[in-house]
């Protein structure tokens, strides 16, 4: 879930002094709580869409009013958050909510097969998505972009990582030029992003002609007390959200693919940090044409210290209720009888 935005692009600037070269640089959940297919396959060819697996038709969400609670779900507290999570991340999040069977299962759809595929890694984090991107494509060949230098020392220190291009940078303004890469790939990023069709938009302009974007990230729950503490820690998407906001930015052949550890049995009542995977695929070069106003979060203006520490306090709070859930689901799953949804 490595959070892939910075300060700004002003700021933008090699991790460790590492320069970027070679990629054009420029300097469904079930509402109802029912169960369903845990890996199902739904494919969105318009607005009006048809599903290749049984899934509720839902009306399309709006996105959580700007007004409502975003605790860590700001770039400057998630920036601290990271400076400490980063010591325990891969031995925290992965194990419950990111395992490495979700992670190949989520990539699968993003067609990483050739090893000379330009891949950018946007919130690449520690590593863990990345070192499922390079089984098959050349290391050299990807670049992971995340606002977080404490995620990216820890990637670094990975071998099969050490070929790769790790930059800071911010996902809603990629330091990339426009038709540069092959696949677009960000895990668990996305609900850290103020403004995700922003996020997405720029998924489409760096990618070339018939390049696929693929981004994994949470579903919102069911339960109540979950959506309590998803709505005040971070960005939690419907599947419909993920999928206007990849028709919107120009995106074809959109599909989405829900993932979660084999202990979930298909019911997402409590949510995951990783729950669907969603690709699409670019059709026309150049830019997207969605057009965006201003960027709604102004990370240049002025926080108030108390207010900081507040809101970096209760999301914390919130972000250890999701470090919990899959402690209890994996003792539930050890209770319930097999065969029966929990």
């Amino acid at each position: 879930m490595a959070y892939s935005v910075l300060y700004g692009a002003q700021n933008l600037r090699p991790h460790e002094g590492i320069s970027p070269n070679g990629l054009g640089f420029l300097g469904i959940s079930d509402f109802n709580g029912k169960c369903f297919p845990k890996n199902g396959m739904v494919s969105y060819s318009s607005r009006n869409f048809r599903a290749t697996t049984v899934m509720p038709r839902c009306c399309v969400s709006t996105s959580r009013p700007v007004s409502q609670p975003r605790f860590i779900q700001h770039k400057k507290e998630a920036f601290w958050f990271y400076r400490f999570l980063s010591i325990v991340y891969d031995h925290v999040i992965n194990p419950g909510h990111w395992t490495e069977d979700m992670r190949d299962d989520a990539l699968e759809p993003a067609d990483l097969s050739d090893p000379n595929l330009i891949v950018v890694d946007v919130g690449g984090g520690t590593g863990f998505t990345t070192l499922g991107i390079v089984k098959n494509v050349d290391a050299k060949n990807v670049t992971i972009l995340d606002q977080s230098p404490h995620q990216l020392a820890k990637a670094k220190q990975k071998e099969p990582l050490k070929e790769c291009k790790i930059i800071e940078g911010d996902a809603e303004d990629l330091p990339f030029s426009t038709d540069c890469a092959d696949r677009y790939v960000s895990a668990g990023s996305i609900e850290y992003w103020p403004d995700p069709q922003r996020g997405i938009k720029e998924a489409y302009r760096v990618l070339k002609l018939g390049g696929k974007a693929c981004l994994i990230g949470p579903v919102y729950p069911t339960f109540w007390l979950s959506r309590f503490f998803a709505d005040v820690w971070m960005l939690f998407p419907k599947e419909e959200e993920y999928v206007e906001w990849f028709q919107k930015a120009g995106f074809k052949d959109v599909q989405l693919k829900r993932i979660g550890p084999q202990w979930y049995r298909g019911v997402r009542r409590h949510g995951l940090i990783m729950g669907c995977s969603v690709t699409g695929v670019k059709t026309v070069s150049g830019e997207s044409p969605l057009q965006l106003g201003p960027k709604v979060e102004d990370v240049q203006k002025p926080v108030n210290p108390f207010v900081f520490l507040v809101r970096l306090t209760l999301g914390a709070m919130a972000a250890t209720y999701y470090v919990l859930v899959p402690i209890y689901m994996w003792l539930k799953d050890q209770i319930v009888p097999k065969g029966m949804p929990i």
